[in-house]
């Protein structure tokens, strides 16, 4: 123990020596290095330094900011995860982020897609192959876009936001997104937005805001006044005030920028004794029709896609986008497809109208739609289809028709006689319902039927009458033809092949 208290700083140096190379502690208690009398000492001061090289590991690995340690360790990672610089490979399937994201190409551009994930915040740019065209984080749980939030997403063209519960977006949050054309950020919390948000955004074309909780007060004066340049007319339309009252359900375009703040001094001077009182609410204007753009989900990319499914709507709505490609407006309450539903949505390819209350459906109600590669008209309270409703459907691929009470009688003729004429179009569901005789028999086998039985019946009769009364022989043949007639509806009666001429 006295060799090691005058030499403290000879001990380290002999323990750190010992420590790495263990084969030499034989060779230096020799009776040739050390005497016999000091080689007691020696050995005694080395068994207290084992201890302490034992002791000595765990020490350091308490010690902070040596990077040593499961603390250390734990510190690291959180600070890797912070930063989004994770040490995972590209290559590799599983990803710290967003592990359910897929990548794909659509017409030579690229989109990751995040969709229903679950995400509390933007998902680092490094989890991608490459840099994406188009970002996709609709119905998702993103609360707060904070400053930089998109860093390192330089190429987007298009930012899907829509359906989150943002309420509060950062001046900075779309910093670098100078090729930004398209930002979607309807349906969420936001009730105020700077214009300096949109500074970043140089190139910004189109902007969604509606159905967002605004109020219209003097926080938002220079995004309206953005809003109302005559060069900004995409952006911000539909976008409706919530609050104040005086001027719910406004659009933003069409609110005086100049009252904005005077509203707040309206509501009430700190003082007290400069209260301005406020004009009576007006009522807001009923209207006759939802509109799609607000009633419905749209969806612009990779094709545009409005979701009405399960929104309660009791009609078709209105102002549906003419390049429109598919529409959702199943499991509402419409009851009646009315004439130019559907007038102008000509760039249409899917309907889906399943899972309503419909019954009548009118003649033009389809008009327009040349496009139209698929149809469902499942389980609704159709009986039949009017004669002309399919008319203008030149390409139509495939017609669901199960889930409905078909009434086999003459009125369901001219579907099968449509669908025999568009041999190519599939089409399923289409059993008769009522009467009773003909409950579940396909139709089609109920039209064969009746065309074997019903008309060969009449026309041996009426032959077996010609031959066999003498009244009818001398009745002119035009009247013959005109009662013929009288037996076959306008709508299906083919064209004469002949016309006869009574010459007197």
């Amino acid at each position: 123990m006295r060799l090691w208290q005058p030499f403290p700083v000879f001990s380290l140096f002999f323990l750190r020596l010992l420590s790495q190379t263990p084969a030499l502690a034989p060779a230096l208690l020799t009776e040739k290095t050390i005497p016999a009398g000091l080689r007691m000492r020696v050995t005694s001061s080395l068994l207290f330094a084992s201890l302490l090289l034992l002791l000595l590991p765990s020490t350091e690995m308490k010690r902070p900011g040596r990077g040593r340690g499961l603390r250390g360790v734990r510190n690291k990672l959180t600070r890797d995860r912070v930063r989004g610089v994770g040490r995972h490979s590209r290559s590799r399937p599983s990803r710290l982020v967003a592990p359910d994201c897929s990548e794909s190409t659509e017409s030579g551009e690229f989109f990751v897609d995040c969709q229903d994930q679950r995400l509390n915040s933007i998902p680092a740019s490094q989890n991608w192959s490459k840099q994406p065209k188009h970002l996709l984080l609709a119905r998702n749980r993103i609360k707060v876009l904070h400053d930089g939030a998109f860093f390192g997403y330089e190429s987007l063209t298009s930012l899907d936001l829509q359906q989150n519960k943002i309420s509060l977006v950062e001046e900075g949050a779309f910093q670098g997104l100078t090729r930004l054309t398209t930002l979607l950020l309807q349906h969420n919390h936001l009730g105020t937005l700077s214009e300096e948000v949109l500074i970043p955004m140089p190139n910004l074309r189109y902007l969604r805001l509606y159905d967002n909780p605004w109020n219209c007060l003097c926080p938002m004066d220079s995004l309206i006044r953005t809003l109302q340049v005559p060069s900004n007319r995409n952006l911000g339309k539909h976008a409706r005030c919530a609050e104040p009252i005086k001027l719910k359900g406004m659009k933003l375009k069409q609110v005086n920028p100049e009252l904005l703040c005077k509203e707040t001094d309206a509501i009430g001077d700190p003082q007290g004794d400069q209260t301005v009182p406020i004009d009576p609410v007006q009522p807001v204007p009923i209207r006759s029709k939802p509109d799609a753009t607000t009633s419905c989900h749209t969806y612009l990319f990779p094709q545009i896609r409005m979701d009405c499914s399960g929104r309660g709507l009791t009609e078709v709505p209105t102002g549906i986008p003419e390049d429109v490609v598919h529409i959702d407006l199943s499991h509402n309450s419409i009851s009646h497809l009315r004439a130019r539903d559907f007038h102008g949505a000509r760039s249409l390819r899917t309907l889906n109208l399943s899972n309503n209350n419909m019954e009548h459906v009118e003649t033009a109600s389809l008009s327009g739609l040349l496009h139209l590669h698929e149809l469902d008209l499942s389980d609704n309270g159709l009986h039949f289809v009017q004669y002309g409703v399919l008319e203008d459907l030149y390409f139509l691929s495939q017609l669901k028709l199960g889930g409905n009470p078909w009434v086999c009688d003459y009125s369901i003729h001219y579907m099968v006689y449509w669908l025999r004429l568009h041999p190519r179009v599939r089409h399923s569901g289409l059993l008769c319902h009522s009467p009773p005789e003909h409950n579940g028999e396909r139709v089609q086998e109920y039209v064969d039927s009746y065309n074997r039985e019903c008309p060969k019946d009449r026309q041996h009769s009426r032959t077996d009458q010609d031959e066999t009364d003498p009244e009818l022989w001398n009745t002119p043949l035009e009247v013959q033809g005109e009662l013929e007639e009288e037996l076959e509806p306008s709508h299906l009666r083919g064209p004469q092949k002949y016309q006869i001429i009574r010459l007197s």
